[in-house]
């Protein structure tokens, strides 16, 4: 399984959010460049951007810190965030993102998410953000009345590389995933699953194993790795040794 460490981008700075809350926020680096060096040193295989103004507002503020970061790096690179046009999809993957991330345009115009993946094959991932099982959009400040499992039902036959699958009630808070959730997507979707949203000790990456089998193919890491709860390096290489089998059953219980 793969970790992949995020870099929340809010007025050019390295941020969290608690539960998506734009005024519970928590600033860890003002060189995103820096700190994205960082993780790809530490042995990150991807990261993930998100533009959190770009969310909010659905323009772009960040472009030139994403520029410098793909500049910067070696390892692909995946943004999400106020992608809600074609055209800015087709603008990002130009200068230097391996991935664009399409989340509120999903669920309001689902056939322009399919006919991008039929340009851009493997290249494109929709983003679910659910809120009690339904999705939001537009950086989580508005509630839909569309479950999470349907949305990626909806996408099963078309070429999107994965499904970010974010829980926004835990997302932040270092509580542990919502595996529920996760499992439930990850058995509606055909496509690869990326958990995201809780996670907050190795505990919690190992328990995610047990979801591997259905389609779990990475997991989004971010404030557990900025509050150096989880060791970027000691958790890739715990991961890569691990076997399903071999895991405890205390930790599998919850998923029987």
């Amino acid at each position: 399984m793969q970790i992949i460490p995020a870099i929340d981008l809010l007025g050019g700075s390295c941020v969290r959010l608690h539960q998506g809350d734009y005024d519970k926020v928590t600033r860890f680096n003002d060189d995103p460049v820096a700190q994205a060096m960082q993780w790809q040193d530490q042995g990150a295989e991807r990261l993930h951007l998100v533009d959190l103004d770009g969310a909010r507002s659905g323009e772009p503020a960040n472009d030139s810190a994403i520029r410098a970061i793909t500049s910067a790096l070696t390892i692909p690179v995946q943004l999400g965030g106020g992608v809600r046009t074609a055209e800015r999809a087709d603008t990002l993957l130009s200068c230097g993102l391996d991935r664009v991330i399409l989340g509120t345009v999903a669920l309001e115009q689902p056939q322009l998410v399919v006919d991008l993946a039929d340009r851009h094959p493997g290249r494109v991932v929709v983003g679910i953000d659910a809120r009690h099982g339904k999705v939001a959009t537009k950086g989580w400040l508005e509630d839909s009345n569309t479950e999470a499992t349907a949305l990626a039902q909806r996408f099963s036959a078309s070429a999107i590389a994965a499904i970010i699958s974010t829980d926004i009630s835990t997302d932040g808070t270092l509580e542990g995933p919502n595996l529920q959730a996760l499992r439930d997507m990850a058995e509606a979707s055909s496509v690869p699953v990326i958990a995201s949203g809780g996670v907050g000790c190795m505990a919690d990456l190992l328990a995610l194993l047990a979801l591997e089998p259905l389609g779990v193919e990475a997991v989004i890491v971010g404030r557990a790795l900025y509050d150096g709860r989880i060791d970027l390096g000691e958790a890739l290489s715990a991961l890569h040794s691990e076997r399903l089998q071999d895991l405890p059953s205390d930790l599998l219980q919850d998923l029987a």
